[in-house]
């Protein structure tokens, strides 16, 4: 069955979670070393070493890419009929995070649940759960969403809680895609266009004024707004200097591959949120652009099976997993260049970590299962075609 995917959405997938790997394996090396020393003062390692983020993360793509193919296989309908479950065992895992001895701090978000040597990070599977429920829901009210009562406020309703829920983490990165998300397969199912723009105005009101409540959130939009003030440009706006002068110091062509200056204890993160910063500096524009044109084909493609889809689901599924990548990708590369406040969140594919790896390439595998089928679909509506001008000549 593999011949029938959508092999371009396939091999850029693939190209881009490789690459990835290569890219975590120059860029990490420094916090690397400084992890597994502190693991060496703990006992747990006998020395210290440069490539443990490497390895952590080549069992991360090796897996995905498994869970990719496998759910590529599967019948994409299949998931119509568990979208409810799942969307339910997730919201769950959200709310257990808030209990003690489960949910495991990092920095300043509870985002994590431990289990063994294994970090889960539930916000990250919520956001394929939800376009799976969200998509079952929109096409069961088709002929409701354009109306108020029984379209746009039930809909309101459904995605304040999932992201409530991701906020009080808080994790304000994965809130932003997650609404990109919903909106634009609300927008697309047909909802009304004056209820979207008037619900996200409201929301920003009352929203905005809680988020700046956080004084570490307060000094982020400061960091954005005044970057070269010095009360706070040694602080917060640290991260945000160190990631513009890594780009600015790529100029065309970079440094060369391995060469970065920044990544040595400059990038906070460097091996997840701002890995592209550090790309930047050791690729140059000029390749940014070729990973840049990927991360386009790769959206392009998915929305091309949306609109090939067999049924009203494929399409809002293929759309909402498509939107998913595309604003991931635009917010974090938008927060490394200062066009964004800063935010912790990954760039697709690229950066590491293990729950973004499992819960992207799986939804990618059920894109690639729409895309089977939208192809098989294509081919058998092109034979009708001639069949029957055929029969009329």
């Amino acid at each position: 069955m593999f011949h029938k995917y959508d092999t371009l959405l396939l091999g850029v997938t693939i190209g881009l979670t490789l690459f990835g790997l290569a890219m975590i394996a120059s860029v990490s090396v420094y916090e690397s070393f400084q992890i597994t020393t502190q693991h060496v003062n703990q006992g747990i390692l006998d020395e210290p070493n440069n490539s443990f983020y490497l390895i952590r993360n080549f069992w991360h793509v090796i897996t995905g890419l498994g869970i990719m193919l496998f759910l590529a296989t599967i019948p994409y309908r299949l998931w119509e009929k568990l979208a409810l479950p799942l969307f339910l065992i997730s919201l769950g895992l959200l709310v257990s995070l808030f209990i003690p001895g489960i949910g495991a701090d990092y920095g300043t978000a509870r985002s994590w649940i431990s289990v063994g040597p294994i970090s889960l990070q539930p916000s990250e599977f919520t956001k394929l759960t939800l376009i799976l429920y969200l998509a079952v829901w929109l096409q069961k009210r088709e002929q409701l969403i354009q109306t108020l009562e029984q379209g746009f406020f039930p809909f309101a309703i459904l995605l304040s809680v999932t992201t409530l829920l991701v906020a009080m983490q808080p994790d304000l990165g994965s809130v932003l895609v997650i609404v990109s998300i919903a909106v634009t397969m609300f927008f697309i199912a047909g909802g009304n266009i004056v209820h979207i723009v008037v619900g996200a105005a409201a929301s920003i009101s009352v929203a905005l004024p809680l988020i700046l409540s956080k004084a570490y959130i307060r000094a982020r939009f400061l960091a954005f707004i005044r970057p070269d003030d010095p009360s706070i440009s040694e602080t917060i706006g640290f991260q945000i200097n160190q990631a513009l002068i890594a780009v600015g110091s790529g100029r065309f062509f970079g440094q060369g591959y391995g060469k970065s200056i920044q990544k040595f204890g400059y990038l906070p993160e460097v091996q997840s949120d701002t890995i592209f910063a550090a790309m930047g500096e050791e690729l140059g524009f000029i390749r940014m652009l070729i990973i840049l044109t990927l991360f386009s084909t790769l959206v392009i493609r998915g929305f091309k099976a949306a609109t090939q889809a067999p049924d009203r689901f494929g399409l809002l599924v293929a759309a909402g997993i498509s939107t998913w990548i595309g604003f991931q990708t635009v917010i974090n590369m938008c927060v490394n260049l200062s066009l964004l406040p800063l935010t912790g969140i990954t760039l697709p594919l690229i950066s590491y970590g293990g729950s973004s790896h499992w819960a992207l390439l799986a939804s990618i595998g059920i894109l690639l299962n729409i895309s089977a089928y939208s192809v098989h679909e294509t081919v058998r509506r092109k034979k009708t075609s001639r069949v029957t001008t055929g029969i009329r000549l």
